[in-house]
């Protein structure tokens, strides 16, 4: 019963992290433009994380290490610098990006223009991050971003042609506006395959304790968490594909359109949810990246981490977190747009991709940390093809924002 309850909670986690500012905009992006046409993207790029998220939990149960400190182990501290330097990078403007979108709920609830919550957000995070714990923290938020969930009952109750939803799943070539239909599925694809879930997904293994007798749960929390993480994307997409377009709306400009996929549906109420699961997702991922960025530096120089541990015991960890914080509100607060910050961070963090995932793969068919618990040939072959993909973003990644970006 305790195994399945951690199971349960574990799944909970997962969706709560899922979707947040990167996942909902590129989604809503996606649905506007081109309707049902890149329900693929998201298809793929939850595979793909389902993969890596597995991969990850078995790493850290087998091996005891974090995937960071993994790879300084396994190939020294002046290679571990390249993967270090993309991540501070990338982790800085998805952290910005989503300090912005609870501005941005704050300013649909209050009025107060979102540049002025930065700060106070910021702080708040940071309160969080000292007084609180791991587990605190990742059952706390996840519970509170299951209202999330409302965009699953909108995109039922839009009733669209699921013949052509189930369609999307096929990749096709875009009729119109292929610039910008690539650039959508790269921010798409870099909003799922996060480097930071699986790096932090890691960490919280070691956090909890994991071991060999984890792999089976931890099995269930990657396949079925992920995919229904996964699966709440995808109905953001269908709602931004059913309301958008009906009211002429073929490109979402600003922050303030996004409500209407759930208002459409819900009225004053829908308005309410939206704010609600904007706030909730957004900050459980502040919360979520600044920690990572902590972990990243922590496990990557050797130094005491871990979120469990009293802030006096790894000064260190805390300092990388406050300044991650506190950085990362800079943006918003002197007045980027928190949706255009979104989108180029999510193309900028599918460039990134190689970096992590070209060492993991090697850690994860490594015997001396896995054993016999190493990647079998079809685990090889799916993340052979996930570095294959990477490197296409990034090579094309760049051009295709300076052609098609927002």
């Amino acid at each position: 019963m305790k195994k399945l309850l951690e199971i349960s909670l574990g799944v909970v986690t997962s969706v709560g992290g899922f979707l947040e500012m990167g996942s909902l905009s590129t989604a809503a992006q996606g649905g506007a433009a081109f309707g049902f046409k890149l329900v693929w993207p998201i298809v793929l790029g939850t595979l793909c994380i389902v993969f890596l998220t597995e991969m990850s939990g078995r790493f850290a149960a087998v091996s005891k290490h974090t995937i960071a400190d993994g790879i300084r182990d396994r190939f020294g501290i002046r290679f571990f610098l390249f993967p270090l330097v993309a991540t501070l990078i990338v982790n800085t403007l998805v952290l910005s990006a989503e300090i912005g979108g609870v501005g941005v709920a704050l300013e649909m609830a209050t009025g107060i223009q979102h540049q002025w919550w930065a700060l106070p957000v910021a702080v708040l995070a940071w309160f969080a991050l000292w007084r609180s714990t791991f587990g605190l923290i990742e059952k706390g938020m996840s519970l509170l971003g299951l209202v999330t969930l409302s965009f699953v009952a909108a995109a039922v109750a839009l009733r669209p042609d699921w013949h052509q939803v189930a369609s999307g799943v096929l990749p096709s070539l875009p009729h119109h506006d292929p610039a910008n239909y690539w650039f959508t599925v790269v921010s798409i694809l870099g909003a799922s395959i996060t480097p930071s879930l699986f790096l932090f997904y890691s960490s919280g293994a070691v956090e909890d304790r994991w071991d060999r007798g984890y792999l089976g749960a931890n099995r269930a929390i990657a396949g079925l968490g992920m995919a229904f993480g996964g699966g709440i994307s995808l109905t953001v997409l269908i709602a931004a594909a059913c309301v958008f377009p009906a009211h002429g709306i073929t490109r979402v400009e600003n922050y303030h359109q996004l409500p209407m996929m759930l208002v459409t549906v819900f009225g004053f109420g829908g308005f309410v949810l939206f704010i609600a699961s904007l706030a909730f997702a957004c900050f459980g991922a502040t919360l979520e990246i600044a920690l990572e960025q902590a972990y990243f530096v922590a496990q990557g120089f050797g130094w005491n981490w871990g979120e469990n541990r009293m802030p006096r015991e790894d000064p260190a960890f805390t300092l990388v977190y406050t300044c991650a914080l506190a950085i990362g509100a800079i943006p918003i607060a002197v007045g980027v747009d928190p949706l255009k910050l979104t989108v180029f961070s999510m193309a900028l963090t599918a460039m990134s991709l190689p970096l992590t995932v070209v060492p993991f793969l090697s850690l994860m068919n490594d015997e001396s940390y896995v054993g016999d618990h190493r990647n079998g040939a079809f685990s090889n072959a799916v993340v052979i093809a996930i570095v294959a993909l990477s490197f296409v973003l990034a090579i094309v990644t760049v051009p295709l924002q300076i052609l098609g970006g927002t």
